[in-house]
């Protein structure tokens, strides 16, 4: 069984998840933000065993302590989609622009595409491209547990901006009907800021959804 913890940084709260296996205890840490020693910490605690570093897209919020984290563990960085390439070259810039300390740019140890598969312990997690809030940004979904991983495509009565650079709000709309309500109303959905959240509930009740303005 998937399980997961919901580790809020930065001064823009956002969730990294701590995401593992309870039949092997394997781990892996989705977007980590930054607080590198705290995310480190709550792997500690539930006597994980961290495998994997996984990432949404390419913003400072959800990719600053990624490549800390790698070099303190050896663990691999996996994501996002290679059209985000330009988000993560440009981190240093990111972090003077908002105030964060220094953080270098970085390449992942893999890119992933629409399709790809992921595995976490016993667990099999699918990888959905879902451009618009940036052009390479892609969503984690366990379709046994029926959970998805969105970052910042979707959140509970609102979705992503796409005003950044190559940002697109048709893409990201088709992204959502296209390829995320379609997986059914009963999936609950992380996203990147905010509360949890369902397919459905947002189906019949998110302003950008029921009222779309495209």
């Amino acid at each position: 069984m998937l399980k997961y913890q919901i580790v809020p940084v930065t001064q823009f709260m956002q969730n990294c998840t701590l995401l593992w296996c309870d039949e092997t205890n394997e781990a892996a840490l989705v977007d980590p933000g930054g607080e590198t020693s705290r995310l480190l910490r709550a792997v500690e605690e539930r006597g994980l065993k961290l495998t994997g570093i996984w990432l949404t897209h390419g913003h400072l919020d959800h990719v600053g302590a990624a490549d800390e984290l790698r070099q303190a563990t050896g663990c691999s960085i996996t994501g996002p989609h290679k059209a985000d390439a330009f988000w993560l070259e440009s981190l240093p810039g990111q972090s003077e622009m908002f105030g964060f300390a220094r953080t270098e740019s970085f390449v992942p140890d893999r890119w992933l595409d629409e399709g790809d598969v992921l595995t976490l312990g016993q667990q099999r997690i699918e990888v959905r491209h879902c451009p618009g809030h940036t052009p390479g940004h892609v969503v984690f979904i366990s379709p046994q547990s029926k959970l998805a991983l969105v970052g910042d495509v979707l959140f509970q009565g609102s979705i992503g901006r796409t005003d950044f650079p190559k940002g697109n709000h048709a893409d990201l709309i088709a992204s959502i009907t296209d390829k995320l309500l379609p997986l059914g109303d009963e999936f609950t959905f992380i996203p990147g800021h905010g509360p949890n959240s369902t397919f459905g509930r947002e189906r019949v009740s998110n302003p950008f959804l029921t009222q779309p303005i495209w």
